[in-house]
């Protein structure tokens, strides 16, 4: 563990930290904001989206003044393997960048690319190892690629994390360009691999969680193409999970739209781990 960055903010402490993966093979970076105090604290993840790092979500986010005042620790993972060596491609969604927080299986990408295990072992075990976090309250949010990596790990591992939310996420990659794209790519043709990683597949085939909260952009030119959230509301509906579904008017796909709202689920979060 290295840590390259480490700033006061609101009481706490905003860092950065670097490390050699054995689930990627590669260094990764990854940011953690602690709030003011002793801890042991609840801890909310942060998955990112397509061409972004930790970074995106760490200087744009407008998340550490409600983490500082309702104790919770703030975990932002970068997207993918990066470095000489991993596996590229020259489109922005697919490749650095567009990990889809899946373990590939095929060529070129399945030596590094195993960012499922990466987020769901290697570095909450890390996590818990060097900050003092209580990994017994655990939530989990995230952002349009992210946002399905969110909602996906919550799903196939409910005991573990009490809360979730996304903002516009992708719900059904198997229906959708970007999905089928990456998870053909990095899965093969076998469509039972990709609905392992589909939210809506997951939650019609039974996996549960207590709630989900979803905010969308009104004005997202991703919505109708790529995010279908008609589709998770569907799934929801008829297999009653409750969706608190949020379409905010004139907010597009951008962070100025997730740091308008970022807190109140950095609250809702905190309701359900604290």
């Amino acid at each position: 563990m290295e840590k390259l960055q480490d700033w006061q903010s609101h009481g706490g402490r905003q860092q950065v930290w670097k490390h050699a993966s054995t689930a990627t093979g590669t260094d990764m970076v990854f940011s953690i904001f602690l709030p003011p105090g002793d801890g042991p604290f609840p801890l909310l993840w942060f998955l990112s989206g397509l061409t972004c790092t930790h970074a995106n979500v760490t200087e744009k986010g407008e998340f550490r003044e409600a983490c500082a005042r309702l104790g919770i620790a703030f975990i932002a993972p970068d997207t993918s393997p990066r470095g000489e060596g991993v596996a590229d491609d020259t489109a922005y969604d697919l490749g650095q960048g567009a990990g889809f927080y899946v373990d590939a299986t095929q060529a070129p990408w399945a030596p590094h690319f195993r960012m499922w295990s990466y987020i769901t072992e290697e570095l909450p075990a890390l996590a818990a190892q060097h900050f003092p976090l209580d990994m017994a309250r655990q939530g989990i949010t995230g952002h349009s690629m992210g946002g399905h990596g969110a909602l996906t790990v919550a799903l196939r591992n409910p005991d573990r994390f009490r809360s979730v939310s996304a903002f516009a996420p992708i719900v059904a990659p198997s229906q959708v360009t970007w999905g089928k794209k990456a998870l053909g790519a990095y899965l093969g043709p076998d469509r039972a691999a990709w609905a392992q990683h589909d939210t809506v597949t997951l939650i019609e085939a039974g996996a549960r969680v207590p709630e989900i909260l979803v905010d969308v952009g009104g004005a997202d030119s991703f919505l109708d193409e790529q995010l279908k959230p008609i589709l998770l509301r569907s799934a929801c509906d008829a297999m009653e999970v409750p969706l608190t579904l949020r379409v905010q008017p004139g907010y597009d796909h951008s962070y100025y739209f997730i740091s308008s709202f970022l807190a109140e689920h950095v609250a809702w979060h905190a309701e359900r781990l604290t």
